[in-house]
């Protein structure tokens, strides 16, 4: 997520920062994929003075005062419509407006209070629906904003964050760090293995697995400042879906009979969303689609669904009023017959 963009400056600069060539590629995609919906889509993507920042609450350093301050300033708790799945130990804050708090300094030794987020990104991890007690693999952890989301949800018997890429693992060790408190730290590993080696690495280990995919992140991508980086990036765009498909699989590798899988990107991508999965259910006998349309109907006051065609996929659009996501979200079980 884009956060350094959010400064007060006048529209017409930030528009400058709009990188043109991954504009037309999307245009040219979406404009086919979402039809008219696109059009919205794009103003709230192109414009960061729309974007809005979900204010989730810190259950190992509870900011009551900052919890009231909320309530005055007129934000209202995520989900509060009756989700199958929602522990009441996860408080997550949002407003109808623009408005964004200021970020926390990371300060050894000191818990920060609250995290900001797209509030979209919560639904992959209330998917997982994870239990006190289970075993859980975040497989592409960084920056760690999921996995601080899960532990807000519930304390799993073993979590397992891995990141293969060294400079985003630094990010994710510090957000475990500044969140999580000394002895919830012994039942966390953090690994920076390729995630397609996991499920060698670990078969059938896991009751539940995320798989939050590198994807083409919209919202970067439209601000790329190298337009050559950009061109190199769109060309090789076409590239991702095999790396989705083989992270998958190992996932599938890595989860026990019976488990959960929950898969995810920030890409509006129908080749990187919806084809990854038809190609996962078509691939393996022993994975079943989990019908999560519930959750669209419980959350449609504070997202906005496009139409995915497969009833275990949810994909959030921005809207005006509500500018979360691109978010993606699949959920799979392993059964127990191959």
């Amino acid at each position: 997520m884009v956060l350094t963009l959010l400064k007060a400056k006048p529209e017409r600069k930030l528009a400058k920062q709009i990188c043109k060539v991954v504009l037309d590629h999307f245009e040219k995609q979406y404009s086919k994929e979402l039809g008219d919906a696109w059009n919205t889509v794009r103003d709230i993507l192109t414009s960061p003075s729309c974007w809005q920042y979900a204010v989730l609450l810190n259950r190992f350093n509870y900011p009551f005062e900052l919890e009231k301050d909320l309530h005055l300033k007129g934000y209202h708790s995520l989900f509060q419509g009756s989700l199958p799945y929602y522990p009441k130990s996860m408080k997550c804050y949002l407003s109808r407006t623009p408005h964004r708090m200021p970020s926390e300094r990371h300060q050894t030794g000191n818990l920060k209070k609250y995290y900001l987020l797209n509030a979209a990104s919560l639904l992959p991890v209330l998917a997982l629906e994870l239990r006190d007690g289970e075993k859980v693999l975040d497989l592409c952890a960084a920056p760690g904003g999921k996995s601080l989301a899960l532990l807000q949800c519930a304390y799993p018997g073993y979590l397992h964050c891995n990141e293969y890429d060294s400079l985003r693992l630094r990010w994710l060790r510090q957000t475990l760090e500044s969140f999580i408190p000394q002895p919830l730290v012994n039942v966390i590993k953090v690994s920076e293995l390729d995630g397609r080696e996991m499920g060698d690495a670990q078969p059938e280990t896991f009751d539940k697995v995320l798989v939050d995919a590198p994807c083409s992140n919209d919202r970067s991508w439209l601000f790329s400042s190298d337009s050559q980086k950009a061109a190199c990036r769109i060309s090789q765009r076409r590239n991702l879906p095999l790396l989705q498909m083989e992270l998958l699989r190992s996932a599938i590798k890595a989860l026990r009979p019976g488990g959960l899988l929950v898969y995810s990107t920030c890409t509006l991508s129908k080749a990187e969303n919806q084809d990854v999965i038809s190609e996962v259910l078509n691939s393996y006998s022993n994975i079943m689609p989990v019908d999560i349309k519930e959750m669209a109907r419980t959350c449609s006051r504070d997202f906005t669904f496009a139409p995915t065609g497969q009833e275990c996929g949810l994909l959030v659009i921005p809207d005006k009023g509500k500018a979360w996501g691109p978010m993606y979200v699949a959920k799979l079980k392993k059964s127990w017959t191959t």
